[in-house]
């Protein structure tokens, strides 16, 4: 098979692509919490978070906008309720 299976593809640590949508949807959870708490967290949390892996980092802003919380921009490196 000459195609990439994503279901066995390691990436960071070794980790399949499920295991970082997993890890993501729990650090949207933890990150859930805190924006109710605090209005807000910024890009560097989430990154925090998700311990500087790029993958679970990305997939965490997805979630959290799929959620409803707007995830800001360059700019606006913030993500907050809307």
């Amino acid at each position: 098979m000459d195609s990439c299976d994503i279901r066995v593809h390691a990436y960071k640590n070794g980790k399949t692509m499920e295991q970082c949508r997993e890890e993501a949807r729990k650090n949207t959870e933890i990150l859930s919490d805190e924006i109710l708490k605090k209005g807000e967290v910024s890009w560097s949390k989430v990154l925090d978070v998700a311990d500087h892996d790029e993958l679970v980092y990305k997939l965490t802003l997805k979630y959290l906008r799929q959620r409803g919380y707007e995830i800001g921009n360059n700019k606006v490196p913030r993500v907050r309720s809307q």
